[in-house]
């Protein structure tokens, strides 16, 4: 294999989700490319990873001081939903069923990983939470062990709000499952998560 080559695909296979097949399937592809093309797409990379910033107020991804959404004053502030990583807000978004403002934590609480508190936005969070008119907390945090601790650690820094109303998106089992091939951590999230249907 050319050094070149290897060196392209070695570079591309370090992506998430990556193997050193799709990397070079990648790298073929962009050799049949037209060299601005190609140009276009490392100047755009180049771009975005030199000027993209995080919102200082909710630490989503920004090409300017404030994100979109807390620029928008058409968003609900006094609603913010807390997730994991900036993927998370892009996936909400797509519903339309949102209308609030968001928090970025940058991850959750792992020891195993070595990441503490102290290296989230759970300060930023709260300062927020102090300074405006924010009646509801959604967390909407992943149902892993880390998102668990991450959960219970936030609602635990939350309590000093006396009025605050705290909720978690539902959890239990999604559309389509079947209960025998779930875990029981999911089982007990449905069942307390239980809605009333009409008795007719």
């Amino acid at each position: 294999m050319s050094k070149l080559l290897d060196e392209v695909v070695r570079e591309l296979s370090r992506l998430p989700g990556i193997g050193r097949r799709t990397a070079l399937r990648l790298a073929m592809h962009i050799l049949r490319q037209r060299e601005d093309d190609v140009a276009s797409m490392v100047a755009a990379i180049g771009d975005f990873r030199t000027g993209i910033r995080h919102c200082v107020r909710c630490n989503n991804l920004s090409d300017n001081e404030f994100c979109d959404i807390c620029a928008d004053p058409n968003r609900d502030r006094s609603t913010i939903c807390v997730v994991e990583q900036v993927g998370d807000v892009l996936s909400i978004e797509k519903t339309g069923q949102f209308r609030g403002l968001y928090h970025v934590l940058g991850g959750v609480i792992s020891p195993m990983s070595g990441i503490a508190p102290s290296d989230l936005k759970i300060d930023l969070l709260v300062s927020n939470i102090a300074a405006g008119d924010i009646r509801e907390v959604i967390l909407a945090i992943s149902t892993t062990v880390e998102g668990e601790t991450t959960l219970f650690y936030i609602m635990n820094r939350l309590r000093q709000f006396n009025g605050l109303k705290i909720t978690t998106i539902a959890r239990g089992i999604g559309f389509g499952d079947e209960i025998e091939y779930a875990d029981e951590l999911t089982i007990s999230h449905a069942l307390a998560n239980r809605r009333e249907i009409a008795n007719k």
